[in-house]
């Protein structure tokens, strides 16, 4: 057997402490006479995951992690991980043990001795593949994830949505600068974001049942891979991060309207007093939601980076509702007229104006 490394298997993780040891052995077992290494890259995981991954690679070399401070996201979990292997070829496999590690060693076998092949996917939906004990609901979610990202995609895959794959190394870093690294499904990013179609291969597996942690697989995730796909389809002409923040900053001037309305109107405050509520409602529901979806990715945990970041946030925005005013005003005074051409102006500058400092100040200084 050669001394060379053959292999490196990334393993994304958040809260998967329970599950390092045991991942680790079946690895072992897998992969008997192989030289392979095993990255897991940890989103600072509060459950302890990276240092139960340090206890481990102290007694074994093979073993070690990234644990990644103010980032979080598994595409982009990934992507770091693959770009920190010396070994020729790179497998991404999820830390919750529902992949079938037993396929690891087919899988190289098979990218290894075809070099017209870019890419070995673990598939659900081929022979000798099976979704296990899913749900009925979740097995239509799938599908339907996986015809929508058909739309995108270059390729006839049976299961675009498999988180399973193995894939040359050198392709891998010559993609990363492309890849956008956004949601939950790396294959996807790879697949469409590579200028000449992947050749590829599927290999059947059966998904496992998760035996330790919790489910990952949340309305935020499928929000994601929602995003993912916009990213893919529109966002070279308006970058999904300003989508979605001008998406919800539409959702909350809605928000803004009903909260005036029922005070003023319904319960007859004053007109000030009522525009100085909705605007706080409207300011703390958008802060929220971007928080959670548009800069999922450096989210702010804990009551005073929440604190901090919610202040912050309305102070840009006070200053983006003036700018918004100005333009609007100064458009109106110097065309006479056009009054609504000015307002969808200061509206833009109001939007781009709350988008980009917010970025930098609000969610900017966390990462």
């Amino acid at each position: 057997m050669s001394d060379l490394l053959d292999l490196a298997i990334v393993i994304p993780t958040f809260n998967e402490r329970g599950n390092v040891a045991v991942l680790i052995a079946k690895l072992d077992a897998a992969l008997a006479g192989r030289n392979w290494e095993a990255i897991f890259v940890d989103d600072d995981s509060p459950d302890g995951t990276a240092a139960a991954v340090r206890d481990l690679a102290r007694v074994d070399r093979r073993v070690r992690v990234i644990q990644r401070i103010g980032r979080r996201g598994l595409s982009s979990a990934c992507i770091e991980g693959m770009c920190a292997t010396a070994a020729p070829y790179v497998a991404v496999i999820d830390g919750d043990l529902q992949h079938d590690e037993t396929l690891l060693p087919a899988m190289l076998d098979t990218l290894a001795g075809d070099r017209g092949l870019d890419i070995v996917i673990g598939s659900r939906f081929v022979d000798g593949g099976g979704t296990g004990d899913w749900q009925s609901d979740r097995v239509a979610k799938s599908a339907l994830a996986t015809r929508l990202s058909r739309r995108v995609l270059r390729a006839e895959l049976s299961d675009p949505m498999s988180g399973f794959f193995m894939i040359r190394s050198d392709i891998l870093r010559a993609l990363a600068p492309l890849l956008s690294g956004i949601g939950f499904k790396i294959l996807l990013d790879i697949m469409t974001a590579s200028p000449q179609p992947l050749e590829f291969k599927e290999l059947g597996y059966v998904f496992r049942t998760r035996s330790e942690g919790e489910s990952k697989l949340d309305h935020v995730v499928a929000m994601e891979y929602l995003i993912a796909l916009y990213d893919r389809m529109f966002g070279k002409v308006v970058p999904v991060r300003f989508a979605m923040f001008s998406a919800i900053g539409g959702l909350g001037a809605g928000l803004h309207l009903g909260v005036l309305s029922l005070l003023y109107i319904g319960l007859g405050t004053s007109f000030l007093a009522g525009s100085i509520v909705a605007t706080i409602v409207a300011m703390t529901f958008n802060f929220f939601l971007n928080n959670a979806l548009t800069y999922r990715d450096r989210r702010l945990v804990g009551a005073k980076a929440l604190f901090d970041g919610w202040v912050s946030f309305c102070v840009v925005c006070s200053v983006g509702a003036v700018a918004n005013v100005g333009v609007a005003a100064f458009l109106h005074d110097a065309q006479q007229g056009y009054w609504a051409l000015s307002a969808i102006a200061g509206i833009v500058v109001g939007a781009v104006w709350n988008f980009v400092l917010s970025s930098r100040f609000t969610w900017g200084r966390y990462k």
